[in-house]
Order: structure tokens, then sequence, then C-alpha cells
């Protein structure tokens, strides 16, 4: 994301965007309580599992050690979302500290075990990809993960068939693919349609829709649980209305910012399983969590977000 959240969220209490750069907040001012509401929760086609509609994505954000200054903040951030409901933390060895500090702070914090862990193996070659799954393993500090992803298809069926292995011996409880660009989807629906995954994680917002045409059908056809990284198109979609307020309209499914509008507008769609921005920024968190409460846009008022957004 980009500075210009702060322009976008509502009120004098918005703080700097923290998703790729924050800048540190105490520990010591949470969010106030009422921006925290029970969140909906979908099910994992596979098994029947629900899981909470936001989860928390730890690129830039969370590549940080217990030395920084900014760790303090990390640390309010991953309490405000477990406290908020959220569970789903989604990661990667691609996201240089970020898994070493998830694992740390949920120790620290002791919610290690309700969390739900997500993270990838992003690497050429069976022994390489064997090699850098177990130092997942290690920096994250558990001993089963609920799901590992092969990040962004590389070596796709190298580590399908190690991770199909894991999954029967229990060490990773359910398995998908990844991937971020639509100049992919033609691979990634090929994997969809050769292997029996239990997720499937894309780039989808109101300013990249396409995954809507195939990617998300074939989700729902197959039976695949998905996550969706980039729900504010890398924080593209905040310098386009940083300069609208909110619509009136907004307040009809209880969105009181314009990140609560465009995760709603995400959730909506009904093959989307959780939505994981990534932030360190405790308000934007609890900001965020917001958005999993209260109604959801129908299709007319899903056209009115996205007409908002395209004439900004």
């Amino acid at each position: 994301m980009s500075p210009t959240r702060r322009q976008a969220m509502l009120g004098a209490a918005a703080l700097p965007l923290a998703a790729c750069s924050a800048e540190p907040v105490a520990a010591t001012t949470p969010p106030p309580r009422e921006e925290i509401r029970p969140l909906l929760t979908r099910a994992i086609s596979s098994t029947g599992e629900q899981i909470p509609v936001i989860g928390l994505g730890t690129w830039q954000a969370f590549d940080i050690a217990p030395s920084d200054p900014t760790w303090v903040e990390a640390r309010a951030a991953l309490k405000t979302f477990f406290d908020g409901g959220g569970r789903v933390v989604d990661s990667s060895p691609m996201y240089g500290r970020a898994e070493a500090a998830i694992g740390a702070l949920a120790a620290e914090l002791d919610i290690a075990e309700p969390l739900f862990l997500a993270t990838k193996v992003w690497t050429p070659g069976r022994e390489q990809g064997l090699a850098q799954m177990e130092q997942s393993f290690e920096r994250l500090q558990v001993e089963t993960l609920d799901l590992m992803q092969v990040h962004n298809l590389l070596d796709l069926e190298t580590h399908l068939a190690t991770l199909a292995e894991w999954k029967a011996a229990g060490r990773v409880r359910l398995i998908g693919v990844t991937h971020y660009n639509e100049g992919a989807y033609e691979a990634l629906e090929a994997a969809m349609r050769r292997h029996p995954l239990d997720f499937v994680q894309i780039n989808y917002s109101v300013a990249e829709t396409a995954s809507e045409r195939r990617i998300l059908p074939l989700a729902q056809e197959r039976g695949m649980a998905v996550l969706v990284n980039r729900p504010f198109a890398g924080g593209d979609v905040f310098a386009r209305v940083r300069r609208l307020p909110l619509p009136d309209w907004a307040a009809e499914i209880r969105a009181a910012s314009w990140a609560q509008l465009l995760l709603k507008f995400v959730l909506a769609h009904p093959a989307v399983t959780c939505a994981i921005p990534g932030t360190r920024n405790p308000r934007h968190v609890a900001d965020n969590l917001g958005a999993g409460a209260g109604s959801l846009p129908d299709a007319a008022l899903r056209r009115r977000i996205v007409e908002a957004v395209r004439a900004a």
C-alpha cells in the first residue's frame, strides 16, 4: 500500500499507512473498541472448517527484526488482529524476515495455536523445497502448518508432489497455489484443473477484477477456498479515492471507511473465503477488521462501488 490511505480514511484518528513502511504506534494506544465487531466466517470447502473473512498479509509490513523500532508496532498490530477475531496470517520465505517475525510475535503474545498460519514454498527443486519448508516451520515455530502454498506456481509439480506426501503424513493440513498477476491466470487455471487443491490465492480488487471471469468461478466449481491478495490493488485504489468523501450509501452496509468499502466489495463475491490485506499499523488492522462485520453489498451496490472508484 501507499501513504495515500491516510487521506482515504475518515476522521482525524487516521494514522499513516504502514503496509510497506510503517511508522511506530505505541502499544498503549489500541484502537477504540467500537471499531472491532464480530467477524463473519466462511467455510473451507474441502474440510468445512470456518475461518474469519479478514486475514493479515505480511509482505514488507513484517519484514522486521526484534531490534527494529517497529517491532512494538507490529506486536500491537498482531494483538489487535487477534483480539478483533482475526486468525488467518499469510507469509512466505519471499518476504524476508516476516515468517520469523510472525513466529516470534505469536509466541510473545501466546496466540500461536489459535492462529491459522499459511506460508509458501518459493524455490526450484525438491531438495531445496524441502529445506525451505523445514526452515519455515522453524521460523513460524510450529510442528504442523495449516496451509502451505506453492508461491507463484514456481516448480509447481515438484512441490505439489512433496506437499501431497506431507499432507498425508499430517505435517501440513491444507495445500494450495498462489499468484498475483493476470498474466499467470492460464497456468493457474490449468493447475486448478489438474490438482485437488484446498486453496487458491489470487489478486482481486475493485481495480483488478480479471479473476472474476475464470479463476473465481473455477474455484467454486472445484471446491477450493480462495485467499485474496492485493485487495487494495497494492494501494493504487487509495490514490484514486483519497480526495473523495466516503459516499453516504456506504452506511447501508456499515462501511465506515474507504478501506472497509473496498474490502466489502471483495468479500461480496461468493467464491472469496478470506481477504488478506497487509499492514502493521494497529489502527489500519482494526479498520480492516471492520469490513468483516455487518452486511455485504449486493450486485447493484457493488456496481456503485466500481463506478465511484472509476470516477475518482
